[in-house]
């Protein structure tokens, strides 16, 4: 019989309509009881209140975990950090100094937070969320191109993984919902310039134009994927973003997932496309022994995963991500206990 996957968790919490209010202290009076006075005191020296929303949201999460996979009791939880004690992963530290028996990870990104945890300490995980329209990168496409932009991660990425941003595509959704292939595109997808009009023949003998831009949507949205994932496994890794192996951690077969559709009134934001095809190289050597995920939330937000095992028995699944209620899966849980 093939051994069971050990329990991954991956949870969502949106906190963009939660704890109104320009000052979390007094937005969210009774969430902040429930996490330690450093945390708490983090939180209230925030100066943007969505940031005091993630940081509180961010430990909540942790708790919830800790307390559902291990037993813990809610107040006798306390973190500690892995390797490093002042920049090494964080990680749950049982008050009787044992190692931690679990492993997790959070992310946040404009409103959004996302946690990865395991049941078991042989399982390493992490996770990142990007929004493809957060920045203002379109003032730097438009002056120097989605090349220059690009090179400007020249520090982070592998030369073979900046030629793939600049002058590959995956397809183009045009304003009409028509869908072009790279091989629609032709010699159209090397286009890097924003504001250029593009009019071609499709093998239907059907001809279509449109303007540039939807090519550099397309590339953008397939450099954050890379982007994601680069993050993710550097997150599972415990070093920060500028490791010195960093360039030579490469990501190859990437495909931007298509993206879901925008939460509008009381409706919660639809989940778009999963993709968990794409190959992990480090050092020319590609890696078996761990499995990656990158699923698109509502239009414009990506959430990676990656997962490693240190024993090779152990068959590895990504769950599909549960989007938590504050009150009814964090609040009263956190105050039963």
């Amino acid at each position: 019989m093939a051994p069971q996957a050990p329990a991954i968790t991956c949870w969502l919490l949106d906190t963009r309509s939660l704890w109104p209010g320009d000052r979390i202290a007094e937005a969210a009076p009774e969430a902040l009881k429930l996490i330690s006075p450093e945390e708490r005191e983090a939180c209230c020296r925030k100066f943007h209140i969505q940031d005091a929303r993630n940081s509180l949201a961010s430990a909540l999460l942790k708790r919830l975990f800790i307390a559902k996979t291990t037993g813990t009791p809610w107040k006798d939880i306390r973190f500690g950090r892995k390797g490093d004690p002042v920049h090494g992963k964080p990680c749950f530290a049982p008050l009787d100094g044992s190692p931690s028996p679990i492993e997790f990870n959070i992310s946040h990104q404009a409103g959004l937070v996302a946690l990865v945890g395991a049941a078991t300490p042989d399982i390493e995980v992490g996770v990142d969320i990007v929004c493809v329209n957060e920045r203002d990168e379109y003032r730097t496409i438009d002056k120097e191109g989605l090349d220059g932009f690009v090179e400007m991660y020249e520090d982070v990425f592998s030369q073979e993984e900046l030629w793939d941003m600049k002058y590959n595509v995956d397809t183009v959704t045009l304003l009409d919902g028509t869908e072009l292939t790279s091989q629609d595109l032709g010699r159209h997808d090397r286009c890097v310039a924003s504001d250029r009009q593009i009019s071609l023949a499709l093998p239907n003998g059907e001809r279509v134009s449109f303007v540039s831009d939807q090519i550099i949507d397309a590339k953008l949205r397939r450099f954050y994927s890379f982007y994601c994932y680069k993050e993710a496994y550097i997150k599972l890794d415990g070093e920060a973003l500028l490791a010195k192996w960093i360039r030579e951690l490469e990501f190859k077969h990437v495909r931007a997932p298509k993206p879901g559709t925008v939460a509008r009134c009381s409706t919660i934001g639809t989940w778009g496309e999963k993709v968990n095809d794409v190959e992990v190289w480090l050092k020319n050597k590609k890696l078996d022994d761990m499995v990656m995920q990158l699923q698109s939330f509502e239009e414009n937000f990506m959430i990676g995963v990656a997962a490693k095992s240190a024993k090779a028995e152990i068959k590895l699944e990504i769950p599909h991500f549960r989007s938590l209620h504050l009150e009814h899966d964090v609040m009263e849980f956190a105050t039963m206990k």
